[in-house]
């Protein structure tokens, strides 16, 4: 590498650092909708539809990013929420944003947090293909009613077995690699957020953003 090549790499550093390896990961947005009733805030939850991906959990609306149709990750964000609550764009304004999360199942998710002009959930129109229903629950619920926290532990496998066959991802011993990666390695251990609620346990991705939302809070707001 000569000089002048050194100095063209510094030029093509990134001016925000990022994500390094972005692309290899399931790129998604949701919105946080906020919605304010009689004097207070409301997170609006969906319940996915049974014919679909994680059939009856509960969720933020979002989905997949898509370049060809988004901007950006916010008009993700905006476009999942519009299209499965059947509510105009303009009915919907971003307010901001929070860090991008990253699943330990390998996705990346842009969070962003919004608010709804409606003051009922009649005035949606929800597409039943996507959503089961939909419903309000408090922000002071999730500051006075602590979280339960548990762990999951999540594996490298070089390979796996499908349908009787050993399906190979990395073939460590081919390529000269230490013995030990021959087998699953890692075994990382990641939190999980559960909140117990009328209806239904709200966990996962979502529980971890409730959760991160709720810290963001000043002490004994609502």
């Amino acid at each position: 590498m000569r000089a002048a090549d050194f100095r063209v790499l510094k030029e093509n550093l990134p001016k925000v650092p990022g994500v390094l390896g972005r692309d290899k990961y399931f790129i998604s947005a949701v919105l946080i909708p906020f919605v304010f009733i009689n004097e207070e805030y409301y997170f609006l939850f969906e319940r996915r539809a049974p014919d679909i991906r994680q059939a009856g959990e509960v969720c933020f609306p979002g989905g997949k990013y898509d370049p060809s149709l988004d901007a950006d990750s916010s008009k993700t964000a905006l476009r999942e929420t519009s299209e499965e609550l059947g509510l105009a764009r303009e009915s919907i304004k971003i307010e901001g944003r929070l860090d991008t999360l990253i699943a330990p199942m390998g996705a990346l998710v842009d969070v962003y947090i919004g608010r709804l002009s409606i003051k009922s959930l009649n005035e949606l129109k929800v597409n039943r293909k996507e959503v089961e229903d939909v419903f309000l629950l408090p922000v002071s619920f999730f500051e006075n009613g602590a979280s339960e926290e548990y762990k999951v532990r999540v594996m490298v496998q070089p390979s796996y077995i499908d349908k009787g066959q050993e399906v190979v991802l990395l073939p460590a011993k081919e390529l000269g690699l230490p013995e030990r990666y021959y087998q699953p390695w890692g075994g990382a251990i990641h939190r999980v957020y559960v909140y117990k609620t009328a209806n239904g346990p709200i966990w996962g991705i979502t529980g971890e953003i409730i959760n991160d939302v709720v810290k963001r809070l000043p002490p004994c707001s609502g």
